[in-house]
């Protein structure tokens, strides 16, 4: 049964007209338990990472290929930021409403401020894209320029970068 987290997302989803399909599954926390899922079409699984600047000013959700793993130097240059780190389960609460392994670029829509800035590996677009749909038992696959347009129309900055 999914949660009422991800229920809503689904809502939003179907509200948007936005093609989609959906998976539940064990919890997962990380990207290799997610792998080990072994789920049709796994290649569009993206990693989904909460950091912020060294004043906590500016919070990030990256997304990225799961191969990949990301130089948070290399991205403060990308991003033209202060020093980056990973951000504390409390400002994960705090700005998206979500839990330790449930980080997805669809927590955005619960970012009331819409400060939270979502950045895609550019290797995403014109792809489809599968990530949590604000709960770590499920999985939601969509376009990926139907989830950024999603995103945009709800008033977070995106940014596509090569990661």
């Amino acid at each position: 049964m999914l949660s009422e987290q991800a229920q809503t997302v689904l809502s939003v989803l179907q509200t948007a007209h936005i093609e989609y399909h959906v998976k539940e599954h064990i919890p997962v926390y990380t990207i290799d338990e997610m792998s080990a899922l072994h789920l049709p079409d796994g290649e569009a699984v993206a990693k989904n990472l909460f950091i912020r600047d060294d004043k906590k000013r500016t919070y990030y959700i990256v997304v990225i290929r799961q191969e990949k793993t990301a130089n948070l130097k290399a991205l403060r240059q990308t991003l033209g930021s202060r020093p980056l780190s990973f951000a504390s389960e409390d400002d994960l609460w705090k700005y998206l409403k979500l839990t330790k392994g449930a980080v997805t670029p669809l927590g955005a829509l619960n970012d009331e401020t819409q400060s939270v800035v979502v950045v895609f590996d550019k290797d995403f677009m014109g792809n489809q894209i599968a990530v949590h749909p604000n709960d770590n038992r499920a999985s939601v696959w969509m376009q990926t320029n139907d989830l950024i347009g999603l995103l945009k129309e709800h008033g977070n900055p995106v940014v596509i970068a090569e990661i």
